[in-house]
Protein backbone atom coordinates (compact mmCIF):
# COMPACT_ATOMS: atom_id res chain seq x y z
CA UNK A 1 0.00 0.00 0.00
CA UNK A 2 1.29 3.61 -1.20
CA UNK A 3 1.59 5.69 1.89
CA UNK A 4 0.55 8.46 0.21
CA UNK A 5 -2.78 7.11 -1.26
CA UNK A 6 -3.18 6.08 3.19
CA UNK A 7 -2.88 9.35 4.39
CA UNK A 8 -5.40 10.84 1.60
CA UNK A 9 -7.63 7.93 2.88
CA UNK A 10 -7.09 9.09 6.57
CA UNK A 11 -8.06 12.69 5.60
CA UNK A 12 -11.12 11.65 3.50
CA UNK A 13 -12.30 9.30 6.48
CA UNK A 14 -11.72 11.99 8.70
CA UNK A 15 -13.27 14.68 6.81
CA UNK A 16 -16.45 12.92 5.38
CA UNK A 17 -15.85 14.17 2.46
CA UNK A 18 -13.42 14.46 -0.67
CA UNK A 19 -14.16 18.21 -0.65
CA UNK A 20 -13.38 18.32 2.77
CA UNK A 21 -10.17 16.53 2.62
CA UNK A 22 -8.86 18.19 -0.37
CA UNK A 23 -9.07 21.36 1.40
CA UNK A 24 -7.09 19.79 4.68
CA UNK A 25 -4.26 18.53 2.13
CA UNK A 26 -4.66 21.50 -0.68
CA UNK A 27 -5.66 19.00 -3.35
CA UNK A 28 -8.32 19.10 -5.84
CA UNK A 29 -11.60 17.12 -5.33
CA UNK A 30 -10.51 15.21 -8.36
CA UNK A 31 -7.08 14.53 -7.16
CA UNK A 32 -8.52 12.96 -3.72
CA UNK A 33 -10.99 11.01 -5.68
CA UNK A 34 -8.33 9.03 -7.92
CA UNK A 35 -6.26 8.44 -5.01
CA UNK A 36 -9.10 6.86 -3.25
CA UNK A 37 -9.96 4.87 -6.08
CA UNK A 38 -6.85 3.69 -6.96
CA UNK A 39 -6.30 2.60 -3.07
CA UNK A 40 -9.25 0.60 -3.61
CA UNK A 41 -8.75 -0.48 -6.74
CA UNK A 42 -5.29 -2.08 -5.68
CA UNK A 43 -6.85 -3.62 -2.20
CA UNK A 44 -9.71 -5.05 -4.65
CA UNK A 45 -12.18 -3.79 -2.26
CA UNK A 46 -14.73 -0.82 -1.39
CA UNK A 47 -13.25 1.48 1.38
CA UNK A 48 -16.77 4.22 1.02
CA UNK A 49 -20.07 3.91 0.99
CA UNK A 50 -20.96 7.00 -1.73
CA UNK A 51 -24.39 8.48 -1.31
CA UNK A 52 -25.92 12.28 -1.44
CA UNK A 53 -25.21 12.64 2.26
CA UNK A 54 -21.43 12.18 1.90
CA UNK A 55 -19.08 9.01 2.46
CA UNK A 56 -19.40 6.43 4.81
CA UNK A 57 -16.50 3.97 5.47
CA UNK A 58 -16.92 0.31 4.74
CA UNK A 59 -16.33 -2.40 7.33
CA UNK A 60 -12.89 -2.70 5.01
CA UNK A 61 -12.65 0.99 5.30
CA UNK A 62 -13.08 0.80 9.26
CA UNK A 63 -10.43 -1.60 9.59
CA UNK A 64 -8.09 0.42 7.61
CA UNK A 65 -8.79 3.33 9.00
CA UNK A 66 -8.17 2.04 12.64
CA UNK A 67 -4.66 0.68 11.49
CA UNK A 68 -3.81 3.90 9.78
CA UNK A 69 -4.81 6.26 12.64
CA UNK A 70 -2.98 3.64 14.94
CA UNK A 71 0.29 3.91 12.59
CA UNK A 72 -0.07 7.48 12.14
CA UNK A 73 -0.39 8.18 16.04
CA UNK A 74 3.20 6.18 16.62
CA UNK A 75 4.75 8.51 13.92
CA UNK A 76 3.95 11.60 15.60
CA UNK A 77 4.70 9.98 19.08
CA UNK A 78 8.05 9.36 17.72
CA UNK A 79 8.48 13.00 16.00
CA UNK A 80 7.74 14.31 19.21
CA UNK A 81 10.60 12.26 20.76
CA UNK A 82 12.96 13.10 18.07
CA UNK A 83 12.33 16.69 18.27
CA UNK A 84 12.27 16.36 22.68
CA UNK A 85 15.85 14.74 22.00
CA UNK A 86 17.45 17.59 20.53
CA UNK A 87 15.48 19.64 23.00
CA UNK A 88 16.39 18.56 26.24
CA UNK A 89 19.93 17.03 27.34
CA UNK A 90 18.91 13.68 28.38
CA UNK A 91 19.83 10.06 27.42
CA UNK A 92 22.75 7.79 26.67
CA UNK A 93 25.94 9.01 25.43
CA UNK A 94 29.25 7.76 24.63
CA UNK A 95 32.84 9.34 24.24
CA UNK A 96 35.54 7.70 23.32
CA UNK A 97 39.27 9.44 24.35
CA UNK A 98 42.63 8.55 24.19
CA UNK A 99 43.64 6.70 27.85
CA UNK A 100 45.50 9.77 29.19
CA UNK A 101 43.45 12.43 28.00
CA UNK A 102 40.41 10.43 29.42
CA UNK A 103 41.79 9.54 32.77
CA UNK A 104 43.39 12.75 33.23
CA UNK A 105 41.74 15.61 31.24
CA UNK A 106 38.30 14.45 30.89
CA UNK A 107 37.34 11.92 33.68
CA UNK A 108 38.07 15.01 36.13
CA UNK A 109 35.43 17.06 34.16
CA UNK A 110 32.71 14.76 34.28
CA UNK A 111 31.41 15.46 38.06
CA UNK A 112 30.62 19.24 36.67
CA UNK A 113 28.77 18.09 33.53
CA UNK A 114 26.74 14.96 35.45
CA UNK A 115 25.82 17.51 37.34
CA UNK A 116 24.68 19.74 35.31
CA UNK A 117 22.97 17.23 32.94
CA UNK A 118 22.06 14.52 35.62
CA UNK A 119 19.50 12.89 32.75
CA UNK A 120 22.92 12.51 30.29
CA UNK A 121 23.72 8.89 30.66
CA UNK A 122 27.54 8.98 30.02
CA UNK A 123 30.02 6.01 28.86
CA UNK A 124 33.74 6.77 28.56
CA UNK A 125 35.63 4.60 26.55
CA UNK A 126 39.44 4.86 26.83
CA UNK A 127 41.55 3.85 24.40
CA UNK A 128 44.60 4.82 21.85
CA UNK A 129 42.80 2.80 18.83
CA UNK A 130 40.11 5.08 17.07
CA UNK A 131 36.45 3.64 17.02
CA UNK A 132 34.36 3.73 14.41
CA UNK A 133 31.94 6.99 15.17
CA UNK A 134 30.21 5.98 11.57
CA UNK A 135 29.35 2.16 12.78
CA UNK A 136 27.93 3.65 15.98
CA UNK A 137 31.06 2.21 18.08
CA UNK A 138 30.98 5.27 20.00
CA UNK A 139 28.65 8.68 20.19
CA UNK A 140 31.97 11.11 20.23
CA UNK A 141 35.52 11.34 19.84
CA UNK A 142 37.84 13.38 21.26
CA UNK A 143 41.25 12.76 19.17
CA UNK A 144 44.74 14.09 18.41
CA UNK A 145 43.67 13.98 14.72
CA UNK A 146 41.17 15.12 12.55
CA UNK A 147 38.82 12.66 10.89
CA UNK A 148 39.39 12.38 6.86
CA UNK A 149 35.78 10.62 6.61
CA UNK A 150 33.28 12.77 5.15
CA UNK A 151 30.52 11.61 7.06
CA UNK A 152 32.06 13.43 10.57
CA UNK A 153 31.51 16.50 11.88
CA UNK A 154 34.80 17.80 13.25
CA UNK A 155 35.82 20.89 15.83
CA UNK A 156 39.04 21.62 17.06
CA UNK A 157 39.07 22.11 21.06
CA UNK A 158 42.85 22.82 21.92
CA UNK A 159 46.25 22.25 20.72
CA UNK A 160 48.63 20.14 23.19
CA UNK A 161 52.12 21.68 23.53
CA UNK A 162 54.63 18.50 24.60
CA UNK A 163 57.42 19.16 27.17
CA UNK A 164 59.91 17.67 29.01
CA UNK A 165 59.00 16.57 32.54
CA UNK A 166 60.54 14.25 35.49
CA UNK A 167 59.65 13.57 38.99
CA UNK A 168 61.16 15.21 41.68
CA UNK A 169 62.34 11.68 43.26
CA UNK A 170 64.33 11.02 39.90
CA UNK A 171 65.92 14.91 39.84
CA UNK A 172 66.83 14.62 43.52
CA UNK A 173 68.69 11.01 42.58
CA UNK A 174 70.23 12.04 39.48
CA UNK A 175 70.50 15.39 39.58
CA UNK A 176 68.47 18.02 37.18
CA UNK A 177 69.97 18.33 33.29
CA UNK A 178 71.20 21.76 32.66
CA UNK A 179 71.66 21.52 28.81
CA UNK A 180 70.32 19.33 25.84
CA UNK A 181 73.66 17.15 25.93
CA UNK A 182 73.15 16.09 29.64
CA UNK A 183 69.96 13.92 28.46
CA UNK A 184 72.77 11.40 26.73
CA UNK A 185 73.79 10.11 30.50
CA UNK A 186 69.80 9.94 31.83
CA UNK A 187 67.60 7.39 31.93
CA UNK A 188 64.84 8.29 29.32
CA UNK A 189 61.20 6.78 29.35
CA UNK A 190 60.19 6.83 25.52
CA UNK A 191 56.98 4.78 23.11
CA UNK A 192 58.27 1.57 22.18
CA UNK A 193 57.88 0.68 18.52
CA UNK A 194 54.29 -0.89 18.87
CA UNK A 195 52.84 2.32 19.85
CA UNK A 196 50.49 4.02 17.55
CA UNK A 197 50.45 7.64 18.67
CA UNK A 198 49.29 10.31 15.99
CA UNK A 199 52.53 12.43 17.02
CA UNK A 200 55.36 13.49 14.17
CA UNK A 201 58.35 12.39 15.32
CA UNK A 202 56.73 10.27 18.46
CA UNK A 203 60.63 9.84 19.70
CA UNK A 204 61.74 12.93 19.56
CA UNK A 205 63.26 13.29 23.15
CA UNK A 206 65.88 10.62 21.60
CA UNK A 207 66.86 13.13 18.62
CA UNK A 208 66.65 16.75 20.30
CA UNK A 209 69.75 17.93 19.99
CA UNK A 210 72.16 15.11 18.59
CA UNK A 211 73.81 15.13 15.16
CA UNK A 212 71.60 13.45 12.32
CA UNK A 213 71.21 10.00 12.25
CA UNK A 214 72.36 9.69 16.03
CA UNK A 215 69.76 8.70 19.05
CA UNK A 216 69.97 8.25 22.72
CA UNK A 217 69.44 4.58 24.19
CA UNK A 218 66.06 4.32 25.91
CA UNK A 219 65.69 3.22 29.55
CA UNK A 220 62.42 1.84 29.12
CA UNK A 221 59.83 1.89 25.92
CA UNK A 222 56.11 1.78 26.37
CA UNK A 223 53.23 2.22 24.59
CA UNK A 224 51.13 4.31 25.28
CA UNK A 225 51.11 8.14 26.89
CA UNK A 226 49.47 7.52 30.12
CA UNK A 227 52.21 4.54 30.78
CA UNK A 228 54.91 7.37 30.06
CA UNK A 229 53.19 9.82 32.30
CA UNK A 230 53.03 7.04 35.39
CA UNK A 231 56.89 6.12 34.78
CA UNK A 232 57.89 9.73 34.94
CA UNK A 233 55.95 10.25 37.80
CA UNK A 234 57.09 7.03 39.74
CA UNK A 235 60.50 8.15 39.00
CA UNK A 236 61.93 5.75 36.35
CA UNK A 237 63.44 8.51 33.82
CA UNK A 238 62.89 11.79 32.19
CA UNK A 239 60.05 11.69 29.71
CA UNK A 240 58.92 14.07 26.89
CA UNK A 241 54.55 14.73 28.14
CA UNK A 242 51.76 16.71 26.79
CA UNK A 243 52.11 19.88 28.99
CA UNK A 244 48.15 19.37 30.30
CA UNK A 245 49.13 16.20 31.67
CA UNK A 246 51.24 18.21 34.42
CA UNK A 247 48.74 21.61 34.66
CA UNK A 248 46.53 18.55 36.29
CA UNK A 249 48.55 16.91 38.57
CA UNK A 250 50.90 19.28 39.27
CA UNK A 251 53.56 17.16 40.55
CA UNK A 252 55.90 17.04 37.77
CA UNK A 253 58.94 18.95 36.98
CA UNK A 254 59.49 20.93 33.93
CA UNK A 255 63.07 19.66 32.63
CA UNK A 256 64.87 22.17 30.03
CA UNK A 257 62.14 24.62 29.32
CA UNK A 258 63.38 26.05 26.66
CA UNK A 259 63.10 22.38 24.89
CA UNK A 260 59.46 22.38 22.94
CA UNK A 261 58.43 19.51 21.02
CA UNK A 262 55.55 18.68 18.50
CA UNK A 263 52.37 20.82 19.29
CA UNK A 264 49.40 18.43 18.57
CA UNK A 265 45.46 19.51 17.63
CA UNK A 266 42.77 17.97 19.67
CA UNK A 267 39.48 17.18 17.84
CA UNK A 268 35.70 16.92 18.92
CA UNK A 269 34.44 14.58 16.59
CA UNK A 270 30.89 13.72 15.43
CA UNK A 271 28.74 11.58 12.94
CA UNK A 272 26.86 13.70 10.39
CA UNK A 273 23.62 11.88 11.51
CA UNK A 274 24.29 13.10 15.44
CA UNK A 275 24.76 16.99 14.28
CA UNK A 276 20.65 17.89 15.81
CA UNK A 277 21.98 16.19 19.43
CA UNK A 278 21.46 18.26 22.00
CA UNK A 279 23.58 15.64 24.27
CA UNK A 280 26.42 16.12 21.68
CA UNK A 281 25.79 19.87 21.53
CA UNK A 282 25.84 20.63 25.57
CA UNK A 283 29.20 18.52 25.85
CA UNK A 284 30.64 20.27 23.09
CA UNK A 285 29.81 23.49 24.81
CA UNK A 286 30.71 22.82 28.34
CA UNK A 287 34.57 21.27 26.79
CA UNK A 288 35.16 24.61 25.28
CA UNK A 289 34.28 26.40 28.11
CA UNK A 290 36.75 24.15 30.36
CA UNK A 291 39.36 25.08 27.64
CA UNK A 292 38.60 28.45 27.21
CA UNK A 293 39.03 28.52 31.42
CA UNK A 294 42.39 27.41 31.37
CA UNK A 295 43.57 29.67 28.63
CA UNK A 296 44.54 26.61 25.54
Amino acid sequence: MDWDKLRVFNAVAEAGSFTHAGERLNLSQSAVSRQVSALEDSLEVPLFHRHARGLKLTEQGEILHRTVREVLSKLNMAEARISESRERSQGPLKITTTVAFGSVWMASRLKEFLEHYPDIEVSLVLTDTDLDLSMREADVAIRLTAPTQPDLIQRRLMNMHYHVFAGPGYLKKYGMPKKLADLDEHRLVVFGEDARMPVPDINWLLEVGKPPGQRRRAFLRVNSTYAIFRAVQAGIGIGALPDYLNQETGNLVQVLPEVRGPVVDIYFVYPEELRQSNRIAVLRDFLLRKIEEIGH
